[in-house]
């Protein structure tokens, strides 16, 4: 708690003015948690040479951006079709696109239908067919939200 109370600046500098100590603290410790958590590349082992991890990575990407948005199981499945050599299992496969997409080569967005969710890899978003996939994704949602409201009372 100590390291918490520096950082918001408890006991520092009593003469400030009228909330100067607190309002400045308050908007460290908004701005510190507000933070998106980075991805740690040191503890991502791709289990090969960096000169091999980043040939792998190439061919990885090739097949996604040519199939568009692809699960991880397909994925697989197109990368053996197009023989992507260095793989050694899928498994490792998984491992090389964390490592691609903490390098932001990849992203991964969810694609949710109702109760069942659907994780897809696409390239960044220059993606034509995911961004068309989010589209149609979010006016299903549209759809969906009036009618919950539409019963509802409205308080004031």
């Amino acid at each position: 708690m100590l390291w918490l109370g520096r950082r918001i600046g408890v006991g520092a500098g009593a003469g400030a003015g009228a909330g100067g100590a607190n309002s400045g603290g308050a908007t460290a410790l908004v701005r510190y948690f507000s933070r998106k958590r980075a991805e740690n590349l040191r503890k991502i082992n791709p289990r090969v040479t960096p000169q091999e991890a980043s040939s792998i990575a190439r061919n990885l990407y090739d097949v996604l951006k040519q199939h568009g948005p692809l699960t991880v199981s397909n994925a697989w499945l197109h990368a053996k079709d197009s023989g992507v050599s260095g793989l050694n299992s899928k498994t490792h496969m998984k491992l090389l696109l964390k490592w691609m997409r903490g390098r932001k080569m990849l992203k991964l967005w969810c694609n949710q239908v109702g109760s069942s969710k659907k994780f897809l890899l696409s390239t960044l978003p220059e993606d034509p067919k995911a961004e068309q996939l989010r589209r149609e994704s979010e006016v299903k949602l549209q759809t969906k939200k009036p009618s919950s409201i539409k019963g509802r009372k409205q308080t004031r």
